[in-house]
């Protein structure tokens, strides 16, 4: 699975049972990458979606769990470290802020898996104006 997340500068993702912040253009970004396949959201997340016509959502009450290979997965609501394993890639949209948080990003893609290497590689990482953000850095990494 492809796991997408938004998160601040402390690896914040929702506090409150509220997502942290909002930005129409990171969820039309997720639409873009995504239209090829599925994309598995919450209920709280479908929301973001409603007015872009994305035909390949599909809501689950816990979508890390639905979401298989090659497959999107966009989480607001958990923290994804316990599907780890089952990510073969991570999208990270970084708000590059602080915001207060309950619900935390507890993957570190900068953990070493062994002496010799990075469990995760960092394939990209580009900038851009958000409509909440003067700056949305996305990232992405691959095992």
């Amino acid at each position: 699975m492809i796991l997408i997340a938004c998160v601040d500068d402390d690896g914040g993702m929702m506090f409150n049972k509220r997502r942290q912040s909002r930005d129409s253009a990171v969820t039309k970004r997720i639409a873009d990458i995504s239209a090829g396949g599925v994309l598995w959201v919450s209920g709280y997340t479908e929301e973001l979606f409603a007015d872009l016509g994305c035909s390949n959502i599909r809501v689950a009450d816990d979508p890390a769990l639905c979401a298989g290979p090659g497959e999107f997965c966009f989480l607001e609501e958990t923290s994804p470290g316990e599907f780890a394993d089952r990510a073969e890639k991570l999208v990270i949209f970084r708000w590059n802020r602080r915001y207060p948080s309950d619900v935390k990003f507890d993957i570190d893609p900068d953990e070493k898996e062994t002496v010799d290497g990075y469990r995760w590689k960092k394939e990209s990482s580009a900038d851009f104006a958000g409509t909440s953000h003067e700056k949305i850095t996305e990232e992405i990494y691959t095992k």
